[in-house]
């Protein structure tokens, strides 16, 4: 027990789990006893999730956003890799430099100008959400980049690589794993955005779309049950992509002993 408030310490594994299901049972108790009549108790939320998941209405719209965002992931993870290759090539740094520092672009103020730009809803949808991942995908992955060790590259130069040999074994084949990595950590933000763009364009249908719907009738219980199933599903995909990861390339298992 005096281990769980000390700085620095490390538990195991069992005792990590059963101090998750502590704190979990522990937040539905004040929830169950400190919820008024406006929000939900746990129990009405669980049914309602319940419900909801066997329901021909969820499974098809969770179908909809779920193609949207590997469609998205997919796009974007290309255009990274493109620019952030090209980003150790002094022409094309300046250009994944003005990428990352789209971060700071918001969506909702250029959201006329996609539309001007696209034929239909599903093309709004899809380039709103490319741009709004690529930068941070850039981003995470320019720090991969710029924190490789100068010895990786010194020994691609004792082994007579000119510069385009040593850019492919050393970033393009030696950092692979951590495109998987960023795939992973990055995510979480198009599975974040995909309510939003939804909501731009109904027809399709979509989590989103589910979400206004129940919103505008003030139906907070299936609000939750939704957001539980968004969040579910989003954990899933976060351990479906680091079991691919550690599959694909299982040295990225090992870990750095710590200095004692």
């Amino acid at each position: 027990m005096k281990k769980l408030i000390q700085p620095f310490a490390t538990i195991n594994k069992q005792t990590f789990m059963i101090m998750v299901a502590v704190q979990v049972v522990i937040t539905l108790l004040l929830w169950q006893v400190l919820s008024d009549g406006l929000i939900p108790k746990p129990g009405k939320v669980a049914s309602a999730f319940i419900n909801l998941l066997g329901t021909k209405l969820f499974l098809d719209n969770m179908l909809v956003s779920l193609l949207l965002t590997l469609k998205a992931m997919l796009y974007s993870i290309l255009i990274t890799l493109l620019f952030a290759y090209l980003s150790v090539l002094p022409f094309f740094k300046s250009v994944a430099l003005f990428i990352v520092k789209c971060r700071y672009l918001t969506l909702t103020g250029l959201i006329f100008i996609f539309t001007l730009l696209t034929k239909d809803g599903s093309e709004l949808k899809l380039s709103l959400l490319v741009f709004g991942i690529v930068p941070f995908f850039v981003t995470s992955f320019l720090a991969v980049i710029i924190n490789i060790n100068p010895q990786e590259y010194e020994l691609c130069k004792t082994l007579g690589y000119n510069n385009w040999q040593t850019l492919y074994e050393v970033i393009i084949v030696g950092k692979a794993d951590q495109v998987f990595e960023i795939l992973r950590q990055n995510f979480a933000i198009s599975w974040l955005m995909i309510t939003m763009v939804e909501g731009l364009s109904m027809s399709e249908g979509g989590i989103g779309t589910l979400l206004i719907k129940y919103n505008k009738y003030n139906d907070l219980t299936n609000v939750l049950a939704l957001q539980l199933a968004i969040f579910m599903i989003g954990l899933c995909f976060d351990y479906l992509l680091g079991t691919l990861r550690h599959w694909l390339f299982p040295y990225s298992k090992l870990k750095t002993a710590k200095a004692k």
